[in-house]
């Protein structure tokens, strides 16, 4: 057996050393965490020792004839008559290497997962059911795997402190609650179908019940009548004045109109964001300016690669915070702290269901930690 020990900064980097070297049959000999200290002991440095090998088969060696040094012409191939050559299908070459890039992608993490200890695997297995990226679960592995080298057992509650630690440090540079009440203008951004005017009605009943605001809406949703609707019957219930705009003179005038009034929502249209015409037009409608507050929402329902591509294309707007939707309509909310931290975006609030205005969460650290961990693993 060949065998060779390798040193890297975390598991998953010294797994890689190891297939890139010696294969995907390579097996882990042994593995321990080294620890050195600098200056003094006052700097710790933290390394991963994985110790693999793999069998080594023999193969016969074979004597060239002495003919075979002279150079081998090869004859080009020309199809017969009758034979048609085959027109390869580019669109389909792609999807098929997309789905090996899958199956390799999976394989690699299989193996990362399955040099874990098995006091860990539930909870690995737990973080892929919540789609959490590959990244963050190496990285909370990473944590608990150097536990388990002090203290070789570790229980179910040791395993959320530790990951919680970890999901902390990823989350503390971000921002994290509601409106600021800062600024006069709060415009809410959103494809369609994610629950924009409901959220807009719960943030707008919050700011009257709780902090006494005298507050209006304006929409610029004109594409459906169900919507302006909806908003006025919110308004309504609040005393609260709306105007409609359909340009960007009637957006003018509408500010005139709500001068005396502390808070003023903007409900915008939902559009499939995804086309960057849409944005262009919004940017036309709407001056975000400095008094101008902005929130995208976006459902936790939607693929997080279509999540992303609507992201990017707000890029331009200067968008404050994120407010994550239908949070109580998907068993998996990893994709929520995947987008907050790869877009180093905060959050304002997630909704939990219909109810106005009461199926709404400011959101807080704390909210944020216990709430990954509302599922149960084993």
């Amino acid at each position: 057996m060949k065998m060779k020990k390798y040193i890297a900064p975390s598991i998953a980097e010294a797994m890689k050393q190891v297939r890139s070297e010696l294969g995907e049959d390579a097996v882990i000999i042994n593995s321990k965490v080294i620890v050195k200290k600098k200056f003094f002991g006052l700097i710790r440095q933290k390394n991963f020792e994985v110790l693999a090998g793999i069998d080594v088969v023999e193969r016969p060696k074979f004597d060239m004839p002495e003919q075979m040094d002279s150079p081998v012409k090869v004859q080009p191939i020309v199809p017969k008559k009758d034979e048609q050559p085959v027109a390869g299908n580019v669109s389909e070459l792609k999807e098929e290497i997309a789905s090996l890039k899958k199956i390799l992608q999976s394989m690699k993490h299989e193996s990362i997962q399955s040099s874990l200890p098995d006091e860990l695997k539930p909870f690995a297995e737990y973080m892929k059911r919540q789609e959490l990226n590959q990244e963050l679960i190496t990285a909370i592995c990473d944590e608990l795997f150097v536990h388990m080298q002090t203290t070789k057992e570790i229980s179910n509650q040791e395993i959320k402190n530790i990951a919680k630690k970890v999901l902390q440090a990823k989350l503390s540079p971000l921002p994290l609650g509601g409106l600021s009440y800062e600024k006069k203008y709060v415009c809410v951004l959103g494809p369609t179908g994610v629950g924009k005017t409901t959220t807009i009605a719960k943030m707008a009943a919050r700011s009257v019940l709780e902090k006494k605001k005298k507050i209006g809406f304006i929409t610029t949703d004109t594409y459906r009548i169900a919507a302006i609707e909806q908003l006025k019957t919110y308004a309504n219930l609040l005393q609260a004045p709306v105007e409609i705009v359909y340009n960007f003179n009637d957006y003018k005038e509408a500010i005139k109109k709500f001068e005396h009034l502390d808070l003023v929502f903007i409900d915008t249209a939902g559009r499939n964001y995804k086309e960057a015409k849409y944005v262009n037009e919004l940017k036309k409608l709407i001056s975000f300016d400095e008094e101008v507050e902005s929130y995208l929402v976006l459902s936790l329902t939607a693929k997080e690669k279509d999540i992303e591509t609507i992201i990017e294309q707000f890029n331009e707007l200067p968008v404050e915070k994120f407010v994550f939707t239908k949070i109580d309509e998907t068993n998996s909310i990893g994709a929520m702290y995947n987008l907050m931290i790869k877009y180093n975006k905060g959050l304002a609030y997630y909704t939990t269901g219909q109810e106005v205005p009461e199926d709404i969460e400011e959101a807080t650290a704390d909210k944020l930690l216990e709430l990954f961990f509302q599922g149960e693993f084993k």
